[in-house]
């Protein structure tokens, strides 16, 4: 929806329009490596401590969703 706006506020320039997609593809980029640091840093601890695996689990979803989110 914000795309949908933005891209109406500078329909008739160009570099608007590519402004705005190599933002949201940053972004995207960002959210990815972000995700994939949490998945690492939880298969590293769920190693080192195997018995507290559903706790860091459950925190690294609820992490992860709410990097999505954003």
């Amino acid at each position: 929806m914000l795309l949908t706006i933005l891209l109406q506020a500078v329909a008739s320039e160009a570099i608007g329009k590519i402004g705005i997609a190599l933002g949201a593809a940053i972004a995207a980029l960002a959210a990815g490596y972000g995700i994939g640091k949490i998945g690492s840093s939880a298969t590293e601890s769920i190693a080192r401590q195997p018995e507290a695996g559903g706790d860091i689990r459950s925190s690294m979803i609820i992490v992860a969703a709410m990097i999505e989110g954003a």
